[in-house]
């Protein structure tokens, strides 16, 4: 595999984050940080929950997607938007696009559970479906631009879409300052950026974690290559974990500020999927559960500590609930 190398871009500042959280005040919610007490007795750990699986349109997307449409131009705007997604991103533009009353178009995959398709459409977006890899869907999203007008907003490597998901750091220490070990999902590594460059700043002794799916860890790749890279196959339960590239600026950011990224295995996820379901009463896609996944996986190893967990997102596919009991 070939590194793909560019000029080093500046990480996103807390002073950007604190704006970020002015203009999303009012259109995201601020998400409870619940605590669990069935992973603090196993892990030995006051473990918490940042539960942006209760975020509106299911998932911190929200956050990133108006942080970065409030910004636009209204000649911008009025030409309408267009995004790709496994499915949150599009949930999200979908909705910012509503609230801004504009047109938006969302490119999918053929994959993609029908709870995210249904719920893209249900805010108003025109779904266009196309091939299996986030390269696919971006380059018909990009056609579909050039021919329409349309502006992209991107899913993750964006400084206004990390400054936007690094709201949830941002919260995460303003509601429990004393957390010092932070497990933060990551596909793009939009949300793990935002939320290391908010919590780096405020909280520098904290260790802050991010996690992939094993069958597409594309920021672990990254991390050991010196770069970028593309993954040749990805296969994973996670679906929103599954670019076969991370951005070059959230590398930068992960290479910068966080202090790991841990790799869980599918099988992991559903058992950590169906805790979430079961025994906490939460209703966690296997994306947003891989968090939990990793910090039951480290274990002991977090005694006595305070430990976050962020849930990025809920839209569980109801098909997969069989496979959780």
């Amino acid at each position: 595999m070939t590194v793909e190398r560019s000029a080093p871009p500046a990480l996103v500042g807390l002073d950007e984050i604190r704006r970020a959280a002015q203009r999303v005040s009012g259109v995201a919610l601020r998400t409870p940080l619940l605590v669990s007490d069935v992973l603090s007795e196993e892990v030995g750990a006051d473990v918490r929950l940042k539960c942006e699986s209760l975020q509106r349109a299911g998932s911190f997307k929200i956050r990133g997607a108006y942080n970065y449409v409030s910004q636009l131009a209204p000649a911008e705007l009025e030409r309408g938007i267009i995004t790709y997604s496994s499915g949150n991103h599009a949930q999200a533009v979908a909705l910012a696009a509503r609230t801004a009353g504009v047109r938006a178009v969302v490119v999918m995959p053929t994959t993609s559970p029908a709870v995210k398709r249904e719920g893209a459409a249900r805010l108003g977006a025109e779904i266009v479906l196309e091939g299996t890899t986030s390269l696919e869907r971006k380059a018909r999203a990009e056609e579909i631009s050039a021919r329409e007008g349309l502006h992209i907003v991107p899913p993750f490597d964006h400084e206004r879409i990390i400054a936007g998901q690094g709201t949830v750091g941002l919260e995460i220490h303003e509601d429990w300052p004393e957390a010092d070990t932070i497990f933060v999902p990551i596909g793009g590594g939009g949300l793990a950026s935002g939320t290391a460059a908010a919590l780096r700043r405020l909280r520098p002794e904290a260790r802050i974690y991010g996690v992939e799916p094993a069958g597409a860890a594309s920021m672990r790749a990254a991390l050991d290559a010196g770069g970028p890279i593309t993954l040749p196959v990805i296969d994973t339960i996670a679906d929103g974990l599954a670019p076969v590239r991370t951005g070059d600026l959230t590398y930068v950011h992960a290479r910068d500020l966080l202090d790991d990224v841990l790799v869980v295995e599918d099988p992991d996820i559903l058992r950590a999927a169906s805790l979430l379901l079961f025994r906490c009463k939460l209703t966690v896609e296997f994306s947003g559960a891989a968090t939990v996944a990793a910090l039951r996986a480290v274990g002991s190893e977090l005694a006595g500590r305070s430990v976050v967990a962020v849930l990025s997102g809920g839209n569980l596919d109801p098909s997969v609930v069989p496979d959780l009991l």
